[in-house]
């Protein structure tokens, strides 16, 4: 089983940059305090780490 984690949003998108928007709607995130759980890539993990202050790492699985 591949390693997942788990991704909340805990910022708004209003006022922010459309790349930053663009970034939450790519993990799939579009309205506050919604979660998804998402393969563990690099590619996923630099999408988190673009934006620490709109969305976070709340817990790994696997």
């Amino acid at each position: 089983m591949a390693k997942t984690i788990v991704v909340k949003q805990i910022g708004s998108p209003i006022r922010r940059p459309a790349k930053q928007r663009q970034t939450l709607i790519g993990l799939g995130l579009n309205k506050m305090h919604r979660e998804r759980e998402l393969e563990d890539t690099p590619a996923v993990r630099g999408m988190v780490n673009a934006i620490p202050h709109l969305a976070k790492i709340i817990e790994e699985r696997g």
